[in-house]
């Protein structure tokens, strides 16, 4: 295909700079990807998921949607409990990473049809490097730029993203990380949220990218993989 020069549609994860150099550097915090397990698995090594009431509730006090939680799982990832945490108004973010330092990163956000679609024209506001590539993959939107990738797909409204840097992460198994990317049914709930009690008064995700002074405006200048 015809590489398009094109602004990517991926909006950077709300997650702090700090923990997204933690996380690269030392990659703790991590445990097996919870859409790891089959359900034999699940029954032989755990007890029955709590109630869906106190799964909302502590999705609730992590300033979460519950339906808006997903997971994924790709080989040799696992997810970092610490990025956990709410994007934008009702979406999802998180983290997986590998013991190399590899992060794949999924967000789940209600965005516009552009976000997901790259050959449907740029989406306003752009400012990241031009697109080398942007294709369809079966169900699913490819970009890349020079430097990152990801795959996304609109699903009821909403636009699930997985990316990350080419140089950490190869196309092959960012393609297996998304199309593993499904919505977090309770037993999955149960090991993503914080537990009952942890997430009651956390403050909202910070904002790494706005500057200190100012009108506020944000700052805009990552890479094509969000």
């Amino acid at each position: 295909m015809t590489p398009r020069s094109r602004s990517p549609r991926l909006r950077p994860l709300l997650l702090t700079t700090t923990l997204t150099l933690a996380l690269a550097a030392t990659g703790c915090g991590t445990e097996p990807a919870p859409g790891s397990q089959t359900a034999a698995d699940r029954s032989s090594s755990a007890g029955p998921a709590p109630g869906r009431a106190e799964l909302e509730a502590r999705a609730s006090a992590a300033q979460l949607v519950a339906e808006h939680v997903w997971v994924t799982e790709a080989a040799g990832y696992a997810l970092a409990r610490q990025s956990v945490g709410v994007l934008g108004d009702d979406g999802f973010g998180s983290v997986y990473t590998e013991p190399d330092g590899g992060q794949i990163r999924l967000s789940v956000e209600r965005l516009p049809h552009a976000d997901a679609d790259c050959t449907d024209g740029p989406a306003s506001g752009s400012a990241q490097e031009p697109l080398v590539a942007c294709e369809r993959d079966g169900e699913q939107w490819y970009r890349a730029t020079e430097s990152g990738h990801a795959y996304a797909r609109e699903q009821g409204g909403l636009v699930v993203t997985l990316s990350g840097t080419r140089q950490e992460v190869d196309r092959a198994t960012l393609r297996a990380a998304a199309r593993a990317a499904h919505r977090a049914d309770d037993y999955e709930l149960d090991q993503v949220l914080p537990p009952a009690g942890e997430g009651a008064g956390r403050q909202p995700v910070e904002r790494g990218d706005l500057p200190p002074v100012g009108d506020g405006a944000p700052n805009n200048d990552v890479g094509a993989s969000g």
